[in-house]
C-alpha cells in the first residue's frame, strides 16, 4: 500500500528512500505502507497504522507551519528542538494556494475485501450510518480553513504597546474583522481566539494560570502557546495567531476566516486500515474516537450506541425541552464519514467475550476488537408505586422524550418527581409553558445532598417566586389514570396533585447488566472500577463515563463516581491515549453547571461527604460563593466550591485544585487569617458577617498568586445589590472570604 502526496502545482509519488524537498516544492516524504496489510497480528497492524497516521499528521502540520509561519507547530509535530533548515519566516515568499492531498492506493488483491466484516463475511448490518472503513481522500474531509487561504484573507493590526499589559494579564483586542485574545505570560505575548468554542464564553473573563486559560463558564482549558484544548468540556480548540513586536508595539496577524469562526478542529488522521476485514477498535465515546484520530491512530474505529442519533449534548435535554437532535449534535455526520469513524446506531450489546475479543449484539451480530472502550452510561430509576405503568409518566433520556414532555405539559399541569439537577431544570423550563408545575421530593430542600441545606433553600425560594410549588419530605404512593392516561399523582402525605404529565428524575443506576458474565469487574453497585488510566481488570478493555468509579487524584485517589458531562469527556480522552500506550492518567477537576431562570450556578470539585459549608456573599440576592470542606488528617480542606454571579471564582478554585495545591478551611473561614482584618464586621441577616478587613494575602486560594489571574472580576448584578465591603475587593481581583454560620452537610 503506497501513499501519494501532491501539491497544488503538481504531484509526486512517494516511494521508499525518496527524501522530501525544500518547502518550495511542497513535497514531503511519507514512506510506504507495504508492510501494513501483511502485518502478522492485529496488534502489529494497529501499531503500523498508528505510526503512519502520525506521519500524515506531521506532514499536514509541516504544510500548515510553512504557510502560517508557526514555528511551534512544526517543532511540536516532529518532536524536535529546532525548525527545519529550510524554514522561511517570510510568509510573503511562500506559495499561498497549497493543497495537501493524500491518497491510499491498495493492491488489487486487497480491494475486494473492503466490504467484509471482521469474520471475513459480509456484515448483516451493512454498517449503515457513515459507511464502512473505506479510505477517504483529502477533498472529502470537512472544509477546514487554512491559516491564510489567500493574501486577501490576512488582517494585520497593531493593538497595543508592550508595556500596556503586565505579566499574567489578558485583553480583548479588535483586529477589524473580529476580536482576538491577547495574553502576556512570562514576558511573551500570545494571540488566540477570544471566545470559548463550547458556548461562546468571553475568555478574557477567565483564569490564566500555568500557561493556559480556563473558561469562566464551564471550565474548559486552552494552551496559550498552541490554542489546543487541554481540559474539557467541548471538542474544538482555539485559533492561534501570529504576534510580532516591533519598536515596542504589539502587532497581530490573523486570518479573517479564523476570526469569524472562533473555533478550530485539531488535525486528525484518516482511516487507512487496508480492509474492514481486519480487527478494529470499538469505541463508544465521541471524545475517545476523536482523540485516537488526533493522536495519529489510523486503523478502524467503530462507535456503538443504543441511541438512534449521532452523539449529542444530552446534558442540554433537561435545560431545553424543545431542542431537536440536529441542534444538539456534537458533530455532523459528514465529520464521522470524513475521518473514517463508523457509527452503529440502535445497537444493543448483550455481552462482551473478552477471551476472543468480540462484542456480541442483540441480533446475534459479532464484532471483533483490538481495544475496547466501554461507556454504557446509566439507566434512570423508575417509580415502583401503584399505577407506575400508566401513560404520560416520562423519564428524559432522548430528544424525543424531552419534546414529548413539552408537548404534554404545554398549558397543562406538570408534576416533577425529584429535586436534583434534572428535575429542577425541567421544572424551571416548564414554568413559562405549563399551567402549573409541582415538584415532589423526599429531602427537606432541593439539592441538599449536593449543595447543602442553606444553598438549597435559597434556590427553592427562587423557584417559588416563579410559581413552582414544592411538596417536600414525601413521595409518590399512586399514579391514577383515566382511560390509561395519567390524571392524578397521589402522595404519601395524602395530597392529590392534578397531573397531565409526570417527569421522573430520582436518580440512575449504571447500565452494566450486560457485563455480569463477561469477566469485566463490577462493584457491588454495578459500577465498573478502573485505574488512573481508565483501564478495567481486563487488559485492553477501558471504561469511561457515568458507569465507572475511578481514583480522584486530588482526593487521595479515593474511588468516586462522578456522572458529569465534563468528566466523561476527560475520561474518554485518557482512555484513548492509553489505547495508544501513552500512559496518560486522569487528573481533571470535576466541573459542572446549570442554568435556571436566567441564572447560572457553577460548581467545581467533589463535595461528596462534606462536613461544613462556608458561605460568602448574599444568599437572598443569589449572589454568593459556597466552599464545601471536609476533615483530612488533622486539617479541614476545601473539596468543592459553588457560586452564582461570581465568575470566575469557580474556575479559579478549579485551577488551584488542578495544580495539586490544597485550600485549607482556615483560609476561607477566618477573616483574621485571610483578610488581615482588625475585627469582625456586624452580623448580617441569616448569620452572614460583613468582613471589615481590607487586605488579602497574595496566596489566599491555595497559594496561587492573584497576579496569575487576569483583570478585575466582573460582577454581573448591579453594584447596588452587592455586599458593600465585598464588591471593592472583587473588583481588585480578590475574593473576600467571610466568616459564616456553618451549614449542616450530608455525611
Amino acid at each position: 500500500m503506497v501513499l501519494k502526496l501532491s501539491s497544488w502545482h503538481g504531484s509526486s509519488s512517494i516511494s521508499e528512500g525518496h527524501q522530501g524537498s525544500s518547502p518550495e516544492g511542497h513535497i514531503l516524504d511519507l514512506g510506504q505502507l507495504d508492510s501494513l496489510p501483511s502485518a502478522p497480528t492485529s496488534q502489529a497492524r494497529s501499531q503500523a497504522a498508528t505510526h503512519h497516521g502520525r506521519l500524515l499528521l506531521q506532514a499536514q502540520a509541516r504544510v500548515h507551519a510553512e504557510v502560517s509561519g508557526d514555528r511551534c507547530l512544526w517543532t511540536k509535530a516532529l518532536g524536535c528542538c529546532e525548525p527545519p533548515g529550510c524554514w522561511n519566516s517570510d510568509l510573503g515568499s511562500l506559495e499561498e494556494n497549497l493543497e495537501l492531498k493524500i491518497e491510499v492506493v491498495l493492491p488489487e488483491k486487497e480491494r475486494g475485501k473492503e466490504e467484509l466484516a471482521a469474520s471475513g463475511k459480509g456484515s448483516p448490518r451493512g454498517y449503515q450510518g457513515n459507511g464502512t472503513a473505506r479510505h477517504f481522500h483529502a477533498e472529502e474531509r470537512l472544509p477546514t480553513p487554512q491559516p491564510y487561504p489567500s493574501p486577501q484573507d490576512r488582517v494585520e493590526a497593531t493593538v497595543c504597546h508592550v508595556k500596556d499589559l503586565e505579566n499574567g494579564q489578558m485583553r480583548e483586542v479588535e483586529l477589524g474583522w473580529g476580536k482576538a485574545l491577547l495574553v502576556k505570560d512570562n514576558g511573551e505575548f500570545h494571540a488566540l481566539g477570544h471566545k470559548c468554542p463550547h458556548y461562546g464564553a468571553p475568555l478574557v473573563k477567565g483564569v490564566l494560570s500555568r500557561g493556559r486559560v480556563r473558561c469562566p463558564w464551564h471550565g474548559a482549558c486552552f494552551n496559550i502557546s498552541t490554542g489546543d484544548l487541554e481540559d474539557f468540556p467541548g471538542l474544538d480548540s482555539l485559533h492561534k495567531f501570529q504576534v510580532k513586536i516591533e519598536k515596542e508595539k504589539v502587532t497581530i496577524r490573523a486570518s479573517k476566516q479564523a476570526l469569524q469562526l472562533q473555533r478550530r478542529t485539531k488535525v486528525m488522521a484518516k482511516c487507512i486500515s487496508p480492509s474492514a476485514g481486519h480487527s478494529s477498535s470499538t469505541n463508544v465515546l465521541i471524545v475517545g474516537a476523536e482523540t485516537l484520530r488526533q493522536e495519529g491512530f489510523s486503523d478502524r474505529i467503530v462507535l456503538c450506541t443504543l441511541d438512534r442519533h449521532l452523539p449529542y449534548d444530552r446534558a442540554k435535554l433537561s435545560k431545553s425541552l424543545d431542542a431537536q437532535p440536529e441542534q444538539l449534535a456534537l458533530r455532523p455526520k459528514e465529520f464521522f464519514r470524513a475521518y473514517g469513524i463508523e457509527m452503529l446506531t440502535e445497537a444493543q450489546v448483550v455481552t462482551v467475550d473478552v477471551r476472543n475479543k468480540k462484542v456480541v449484539f442483540k441480533d446475534g451480530f459479532k464484532l471483533e476488537y483490538s481495544k475496547l472502550l466501554l461507556a454504557p452510561g446509566s439507566s434512570p430509576k423508575m417509580l415502583t408505586c401503584k399505577g407506575k405503568d400508566v401513560e404520560n409518566v416520562v423519564t428524559i433520556r432522548t430528544p424525543e422524550d424531552a419534546n414529548r414532555v413539552l408537548r404534554l405539559a404545554r398549558g397543562r399541569s406538570a408534576v416533577v418527581v425529584g429535586a436534583g439537577f434534572l428535575g429542577m431544570e425541567v421544572a424551571a423550563y416548564l414554568t413559562e409553558k405549563a399551567h402549573s408545575v409541582s415538584v415532589v421530593e423526599l429531602e427537606e430542600t432541593p439539592f441538599r445532598r449536593f449543595l447543602g441545606e442553606r444553598v438549597g433553600r435559597a434556590l427553592m425560594k427562587m423557584f417559588e417566586n416563579n410559581r413552582v410549588k414544592f411538596y417536600m419530605q414525601t413521595e409518590v404512593s399512586e399514579l391514577r389514570a383515566q382511560e390509561g392516561k395519567l390524571q392524578e399523582v397521589v402522595l404519601k402525605s395524602s395530597k392529590v396533585l392534578r397531573a397531565d404529565v409526570c417527569v421522573v428524575g430520582i436518580g440512575a443506576v449504571p447500565a452494566t447488566g450486560f457485563l455480569r458474565q463477561s469477566g469485566i469487574g463490577l462493584d457491588s453497585r454495578g459500577f465498573i472500577p478502573v485505574n488512573k488510566m481508565m483501564q478495567t481488570n481486563i487488559p485492553g478493555v477501558f471504561a469511561a463515563g457515568d458507569a465507572v468509579t475511578f481514583p480522584l487524584a486530588w482526593r487521595n485517589n479515593r474511588k468516586v463516581n462522578i456522572p458529569h458531562w465534563q468528566m466523561a469527556h476527560a475520561q474518554g480522552r485518557v482512555a484513548a491515549q492509553n489505547m495508544l500506550a501513552q500512559e496518560a492518567e486522569i487528573n481533571t477537576v470535576p466541573y459542572l453547571w446549570t442554568a435556571m431562570f436566567g441564572r447560572s450556578l457553577r460548581y467545581a470539585g467533589c463535595g461528596e461527604g462534606f462536613d461544613d459549608v462556608i458561605i460568602q456573599g448574599d444568599l437572598e440576592e443569589l449572589k454568593f460563593v459556597a466552599f464545601y470542606t471536609k476533615y483530612f488528617f488533622e486539617s479541614d480542606e476545601v473539596i468543592a466550591v459553588a457560586s452564582m454571579n461570581y465568575d470566575p471564582i469557580v474556575s479559579k478554585v478549579a485551577e488551584v485544585l488542578a495544580s495539586g495545591r490544597a485550600i485549607r478551611k482556615r483560609e476561607v473561614d477566618e477573616p483574621e487569617t485571610c483578610l488581615g482584618s482588625q475585627g469582625k464586621g456586624p452580623e448580617r441577616p441569616g448569620g452572614l458577617r460583613q468582613a471589615s478587613g481590607t487586605k488579602i494575602r497574595d496566596h489566599v486560594l491555595g497559594q496561587v498568586p492573584s497576579s496569575s489571574f487576569p483583570g478585575p472580576f466582573k460582577v454581573e448584578p448591579e453594584p447596588s445589590k452587592a455586599c458593600p465591603q465585598l464588591l471593592p475587593l472583587l473588583q481588585r481581583g480578590y475574593c473576600c472570604l467571610q466568616k459564616t454560620v456553618r451549614s449542616q452537610g450530608c455525611h
